[in-house]
């Protein structure tokens, strides 16, 4: 009877140890579960978190060029809308051409001899202001032409605020200048009279820059330089004058006309 009764006592200790066992290896076994679980989520949270952040870059670099190329188009049509931007390259290149031809027709046929000056009533004098207005006539005819095709395709008016401004900012200075030199002719003061030209031109190309191309001060600036070269050396003043009217003209409107073929 005692060795039954230790039988079943060893059988039941068996049996608790068994089912100690099978805690112990379940437990251990929902950990692993878990903790591969945990890994995975980490991993998923880790994929997630780089597409997120790859998405949001793309998406905030997608929106700062939209945002910039907005703001291009902006700028673009305020400054269309604050300056005049169709003046035509070619208008240049023709009267810087047209001041050329009119200063060979000068040298060839008005050079004065030691006997014969040139002064304010004299034949050659009124020739002289016929070439010059000539050749103001040709020029303005020519870029109103030009200009006028270059702002119907650009679809820009011709006439408006804009223009007005340009126009009045141009003609101030140059008329000015115009009267100036008119009372130094008066007074038989004829050497200052191309750089004086010069001076006055360069001065109302720069004023007028703030309502056209930006670019036109600079050839404003050269144009002022010029003048006062040219006062400085009074008896060049025709060559002085042919640099300013007419190899500076072509110059800037060549330069005009090849960035008017790149766009």
């Amino acid at each position: 009877m005692v060795n039954c009764v230790q039988g079943d006592s060893t059988v039941d200790e068996i049996r608790i140890s068994l089912d100690e066992h099978n805690v112990h290896y379940h437990y251990y076994e929902k950990k692993h579960m878990a903790e591969q679980l945990y890994r995975k989520k980490v991993e998923v949270l880790g994929i997630l978190k780089i597409n997120i952040n790859f998405v949001f870059q793309s998406t905030f670099k997608m929106e700062s060029k939209k945002y910039l190329d907005d703001i291009s188009e902006i700028k673009e049509l305020m400054s269309r809308s604050s300056r005049f931007i169709s003046l035509s390259g070619l208008s240049g290149i023709l009267a810087g051409l047209y001041a050329i031809t009119g200063a060979v027709l000068a040298y060839v046929y008005l050079t004065p001899n030691s006997e014969d000056y040139i002064v304010l009533h004299s034949y050659k004098f009124k020739y002289l202001v016929a070439i010059l207005i000539a050749v103001a006539t040709l020029s303005i005819i020519t870029a109103f032409l030009l200009t006028t095709r270059k702002a119907k395709q650009n679809n820009e008016a011709i006439w408006d605020a804009t223009t007005k401004k340009l126009l009045v900012s141009f003609l101030i200075p140059l008329i000015t200048g115009g009267i100036y030199i008119i009372i130094k002719l008066q007074s038989q003061h004829y050497g200052l009279t191309a750089s004086l030209m010069l001076i006055f031109y360069g001065l109302a190309l720069a004023n007028a820059s703030k309502y056209t191309l930006g670019n036109v001060k600079y050839l404003g600036y050269a144009e002022i330089i010029l003048g006062l070269l040219c006062a400085a050396l009074p008896g060049y003043g025709l060559w002085f004058w042919v640099a300013g009217f007419g190899v500076l003209h072509i110059l800037y409107g060549s330069m005009v006309y090849f960035l008017e073929g790149k766009k």
